[in-house]
């Protein structure tokens, strides 16, 4: 029949057009980098460098690490995770006290870890922190 072998090879060629597409369209809604896990954030205390370089009311984000740091006015640490809690993306931007999530937008307030505008409903993940000599040290333990 010679109309079979031409719907297969149809359907083949229309199969492997889609295939890329799909998956493109899948890793858009994961992590950044294709689908792979977002890196952790820390699992012990890390050293994150020098208390004095981030301002009163300002906050400092430590890409390496996956943690931004804020400090209050009255001097008070305050540290969270910044792995989305949308799609699980490793934030890498922060404009003043709001960060920003390069996947799908959400942006989080740094000082309270509080959702500002959606995709993400649920807060960022506060994290222990504290300052030692002048150095802030933050994660499991600190």
């Amino acid at each position: 029949m010679p109309g079979r072998p031409s719907a297969r090879r149809r359907t083949i060629l229309r199969t492997a057009a889609v295939t890329p597409v799909a998956g493109l369209g899948l890793a858009a809604c994961g992590p950044e980098g294709g689908g792979a896990a977002a890196p952790a954030t820390p699992t012990a205390p890390v050293d994150l460098g020098a208390e004095s370089e981030i301002p009163k009311g300002g906050a400092k984000l430590f890409r390496d690490h996956n943690v931004v740091v804020s400090k209050g006015g009255d001097g008070s640490l305050k540290a969270f995770s910044t792995i989305c809690t949308h799609a699980g993306c490793a934030i890498n931007k922060l404009e003043g006290t709001t960060l920003m999530c390069p996947c799908h937008g959400s942006q989080f307030d740094a000082t309270t870890g509080k959702v500002v505008q959606s995709p993400a409903t649920e807060p960022l993940a506060e994290l222990p922190v504290r300052a030692d000599g002048g150095k802030i040290v933050a994660g499991p333990g600190a």
